[in-house]
């Protein structure tokens, strides 16, 4: 996340970089099983953390896990850190973690004995399956009421980059590009549900009379950030 994100402020912050490290993000396919496990537990998580908040208003998350991380490395604790133990009841957050770390790997299928940089290893070859197999169609959505298509089926994704440069695509009408940003944000948000599918900035400009492609991928990022389109891969968007 910081390698891909940027740096901000007097202080050179890193910066999330939603549409790197969110969007490409290759999830576990999980069974419906599994995605209730996980979300109860997630739930048991966030009820254990704002119930002890509430007993203890002292008490902040970043304590917590610093005293959950002394936990795991075998650090000996400090009278604050007993304090804190207690009060959050760190044990069980850290079995809560560990329950939740076991329902992931066995939703990604792999054992729970990992290395992280085995997992690391293991996502990043994932995520050349992942968009290996959106070239040729199959998109697998982590919430996909939302963010398929109305129209079309994951296959229609495949085939977007070949439709768009046949005969009868060329000899589409293009369309009038509006003059102001707002409405040539929308008139990209539209031509983009349009096309069914995954194109570059460079086919949907051609979509429009005078548009700039600089412009339209600037817009196509915008509404990236905004929820409203995917980068499913660098420089191809879809709905």
């Amino acid at each position: 996340a910081i390698h891909t994100g940027g740096w901000l402020g007097v202080g050179n912050d890193s910066t999330y970089n939603h549409a790197d490290c969110f969007n490409k993000f290759p999830f576990p396919d999980c069974t419906e099983q599994q995605k209730a496990r996980i979300r109860e537990l997630g739930e048991q998580l966030d009820a254990h953390r704002k119930r002890q908040q509430a007993l203890h208003s002292s008490l902040t998350i970043t304590e917590m896990y610093n005293v959950l991380a002394k936990l795991r490395s075998g650090e000996q604790l400090n009278d604050k850190d007993r304090a804190i133990h207690e009060q959050g009841l760190i044990s069980i957050l850290r079995q809560l973690h560990d329950d939740l770390d076991r329902a992931v790997f066995d939703a990604y299928g792999w054992p729970s004995s990992l290395a992280d940089e085995e997992i690391l290893e293991r996502l990043v070859s994932l995520n050349a399956e992942r968009a290996e197999e959106e070239r040729t169609g199959l998109v697998r959505w982590l919430r996909p009421e939302y963010q398929r298509p109305v129209e079309g089926t994951p296959a229609t994704f495949g085939k977007a980059l070949e439709a768009a440069s046949t005969p009868a695509a060329k000899k589409e009408a293009n369309l009038v590009w509006p003059k102001n940003i707002p409405e040539q944000a929308r008139a990209v948000r539209q031509a983009l549900a349009a096309a069914a599918g995954v194109v570059t900035p460079q086919q949907l400009t051609k979509r429009f009379a005078r548009a700039n492609a600089s412009r339209v991928e600037e817009l196509l990022q915008t509404l990236v950030s905004l929820g409203q389109a995917r980068e499913v891969e660098e420089g191809r968007f879809v709905v």
